[in-house]
């Protein structure tokens, strides 16, 4: 099996008596994008600042490409871009002359610089404001240079808190867009708490609360986990209620209208193809039939909320 860009095991972090992240394991392969979730204080920033190797854990180990962040910073931190939710951004400088020091403190030979630097602006759009002072530029642009100077040593690992927190719905758009083309060449760790950015960007997701991990798998699960077990069901010409409740594997109907009903089901025993037969036989005029669905919020508060509950079981 191909090993993981970055690794971490059993990562802890006090700060005081106050556990924020607890025994967390972590790794991302080549290639993928990683959506790391939670509520706000559930963990994600410290866990970022630890695997970026600006926050050392109190407990566990962490290994990218191959080195130990703790006992080779310098070797590990080569292969690391981070962008923190506040981008690290001199404002007083222009995006080439900011990010020609990036350059600079990442260790690119002076010779190579430029086309670095060359290469990280046309990568995030940035050549019409290449003179610009930071300070003048726009939320949405201030984020493509802080996006730039993650990636302007080309790391294996890019890591983004929050990529797009304060952003304008445009900006969303397009800062969402250059994370997918930045994919395309690094593996991306995505911290975020906006959960439809995780269905269109990411190909697993973990999830922490209350500093524990409590989902890790691919995204392709967590959209069955939103599949519901209910058919909302429009017919022209229906029969009774009871009739519709005699269906193998129906379990209960609400009547949302005389002709509009929610049909509920066994897990396995789907009635959709029984329904269909059966408004052709006995002429129900089928009008709608749409199969339930749970929202991603709603899948994501039920993950939150069954931890939430078992840790108060062990209390």
């Amino acid at each position: 099996m191909t090993s993981p860009l970055l690794s971490a095991k059993s990562l802890s972090r006090f700060y005081g008596p106050q556990l924020a992240v607890k025994q967390l394991d972590f790794e991302i392969y080549k290639g993928e994008v990683l959506g790391f979730l939670g509520p706000n204080g559930a963990g994600k920033s410290t866990s970022m600042k630890m695997l970026s190797g600006n926050l050392a854990p109190n407990e566990g180990e962490i290994t990218i490409n191959g080195y130990d962040l703790l006992s080779q910073p310098k070797q590990a931190k080569a292969h690391i871009g981070y962008l923190p939710e506040q981008p690290p951004l001199y404002k007083d400088l222009s995006v080439t002359e900011f990010l020609s020091f990036c350059a600079r403190i990442n260790n690119i030979p002076s010779l190579n610089r430029k086309s670095a630097v060359d290469t990280a602006i046309e990568r995030c759009g940035l050549g019409d404001v290449r003179k610009r002072l930071i300070h003048y530029l726009s939320r949405g642009y201030q984020q493509r240079v802080g996006i730039a100077q993650a990636i302007i040593h080309t790391p294996a690992v890019v890591i983004l808190d929050e990529p797009t927190s304060g952003l304008d719905p445009i900006q969303i758009r397009e800062i969402r867009q250059l994370i997918k083309d930045i994919a395309q060449e690094h593996s991306v760790i995505l911290s975020t708490h906006i959960l439809p950015e995780v269905q269109m960007l990411c190909d697993r997701v973990k999830i922490i609360n209350q500093g524990s991990l409590v989902f890790n798998d691919t995204t392709d699960a967590l959209q069955q986990q939103m599949q519901s077990s209910h058919i909302l069901l429009t017919l022209g010409s229906p029969p009774d209620i009871a009739t519709l409740e005699q269906l193998p594997g129906v379990t209960s109907i609400d009547a949302i209208s005389n002709t509009h009903f929610k049909i509920h089901y066994q897990p396995d025993h789907n009635p959709t193809q029984i329904i269909l037969e059966s408004t052709v036989s006995h002429g129900w005029q089928l009008t709608a039939l749409t199969p339930g669905q749970h929202s991603l919020e709603d899948v994501f508060m039920d993950i939150i909320q069954q931890e939430t509950d078992q840790t108060k079981e062990q209390i």
